[in-house]
């Protein structure tokens, strides 16, 4: 099993499990935006936008750059891989045990008929 650093991997899945935090997210992978190109289209204030951005930002999932007042953020795709590559270990997992479960299920028909 592929191991991680299990409070890293549970920051980003925290962050990652808010349908808001998962939008912004996906505008930002588009490009570098500021804070008020993330917030248009979104019916909440500038604050509840900034929130959003550090729990991204303390997931490792976004990083901010200033250029004088301007904040701009872009995604950080590492922590996204680790989170997937932890799945995928499960999914492959959980993949070998219903394939032996059929087996065995397969095989005690067979005995019965």
């Amino acid at each position: 099993m592929v191991k991680y650093n299990q409070d890293k991997l549970s920051t980003v899945f925290q962050a990652l499990a808010d349908p808001t935090r998962r939008s912004i997210l996906e505008n930002i992978a588009k490009k570098s935006i500021t804070v008020l190109e993330i917030a248009k289209p979104f019916k909440m204030s500038l604050p509840a936008v900034s929130k959003h951005l550090k729990v991204l930002e303390s997931a490792g999932l976004i990083k901010r750059n200033k250029v004088g007042r301007t904040h701009y953020f872009e995604v950080i795709i590492k922590p996204i891989e680790n989170a997937d590559e932890w799945i995928k270990a499960y999914q492959i997992y959980w993949k070998e045990r219903l394939v032996a479960l059929e087996k065995y299920l397969k095989g005690r028909n067979k005995k019965k008929g």
